[in-house]
């Protein structure tokens, strides 16, 4: 980060703590005798420590409103997150991770809902469908459990030879995909169940409407395009993947990211017409979901385990950072543990939100773009509601298209 005002090397990090915001910046600001200059990055107090604050430039985040945007942290876990999913209203968020629990909470105030319990192992994905009646979950046990989203109950079961490590329903909630894990000489697979609703949800099918065996390189994650009409898949080998969505038949195959650098996370539009992927080479890509073409590419310089698309800023957030196994000989800052906000169609990185003290694995973006949930290696679920300056902030070009 550059010197503030020309005041030279010692003012390059004055953080500012969220508990004495207004006071500390008034200080801060004396001192400088200067208010920050508008092409430098400023320290914004997301929340009360140096490693937690946020890094955004002065025109996003001016100090006048320092003050709106902290963190909610929820410490429901005991292990590391694997994946977080905003319901489709925005009012609920779910969390799992590797200590076999399933929680809900209100993601306006943290408050946590409840929690749900039957797997017998760690828990690697999570979603709900578009009513919020259901929830799937996959797990290390072997299973994919079909939940009542209200009473907690387990309405189904579904046994695999190996792990699953992503479901997803369909965007209109009436199928639900599972990927399962490539282990003791059973191939990786793509399974689709119908889900089946009405009064008696424990009402559903034992066997898949479509299988679909990744031979090549297995699928590590996956999800539905616009109308049901693909299952675009990441791979092992850092592959992506086009199936129709009724035949099972493959209809495209990129090599997307380096090869044998894994897809990591996959994530979709709003309208799911194109959809982000991160990889474990340091870049995340967003591709088209018609015919796998790549249109914008975001590098890194940290594995990437997470991306994201936001709604109403053209903005995506990655997350990542070094592998958990060395987390213990580093500082927060060298393991690069933030969450790194792009512009999307420029490609530029116009900010980072400190905080994790670990890799980031997951991150969900509010469906109206509100706010997002980050969850790390550290076992926290951190969420962040966006205030004014993240709306209005825009590229000087944006501005003359709004004008005209």
């Amino acid at each position: 980060m550059g010197d503030l005002s020309g005041q030279g090397p010692k003012y390059r990090r004055n953080y500012v703590s969220g508990n004495t915001v207004s006071q500390q910046a008034a200080t801060l600001y004396q001192s400088l005798g200067a208010q920050p200059d508008c092409a430098m990055k400023i320290i914004s107090p997301f929340a009360v420590d140096d490693d937690e604050a946020a890094i955004f430039p002065a025109t996003l985040y001016p100090h006048t409103h320092q003050a709106n945007m902290r963190p909610i942290l929820l410490q429901g876990h005991e292990r590391s997150l694997n994946q977080i999913k905003y319901n489709h209203d925005g009012d609920l968020i779910f969390s799992v991770a590797k200590d076999k629990v399933l929680c809900a909470w209100f993601s306006a105030n943290g408050e946590r809902l409840g929690t749900y319990h039957g797997h017998q192992g760690a828990i690697w994905t999570v979603d709900v469908s578009p009513d919020t009646l259901l929830l799937a979950t996959g797990a290390a046990d072997n299973t994919v459990r079909l939940w009542n989203a209200k009473t907690g109950e387990c309405v189904k079961v579904w046994d695999f030879p190996t792990a699953v490590k992503r479901v997803e329903f369909s965007p209109d909630g009436s199928r639900l995909l599972a990927v399962t894990e490539k282990r003791m000489g059973y191939l990786g697979t793509i399974v689709v169940y119908d889900v089946q609703y009405g009064e008696n949800l424990e009402d559903q099918t034992d066997e898949p409407s479509l299988k679909i065996t990744c031979e090549e390189s297995k699928a590590t994650v996956a999800g539905w395009s616009y109308l049901n009409k693909y299952i675009i898949a990441g791979h092992e080998d850092g592959s992506v993947s086009q199936y129709d969505a009724k035949t099972g038949e493959q209809l495209e195959n990129v090599q997307a990211h380096e090869f044998d650098q894994l897809v990591s996370d996959i994530q979709f539009s709003a309208d799911r017409t194109y959809f982000i992927t991160a990889s474990k080479d340091k870049t995340a890509k967003i591709l088209s979901a018609r015919n796998l073409a790549i249109l914008k590419t975001y590098p890194a310089d940290t594995p990437l385990n997470t991306a994201s698309i936001t709604p109403k800023k053209e903005f995506v957030i990655l997350g990542g950072g070094q592998a958990a196994m060395d987390v213990t000989t580093t500082s927060a800052r060298q393991g690069k543990f933030e969450a790194r906000f792009y512009h999307k169609i420029f490609e530029d990185e116009i900010g980072r939100v400190r905080g994790h003290f670990g890799p980031l694995n997951t991150i969900a973006v509010h469906p109206n773009g509100t706010s997002y949930a980050s969850g790390g290696e550290d076992g926290y679920v951190r969420v962040h509601h966006f205030d004014k300056p993240y709306f209005d902030f825009m590229y000087e070009v944006e501005r003359e298209q709004l004008r005209r």
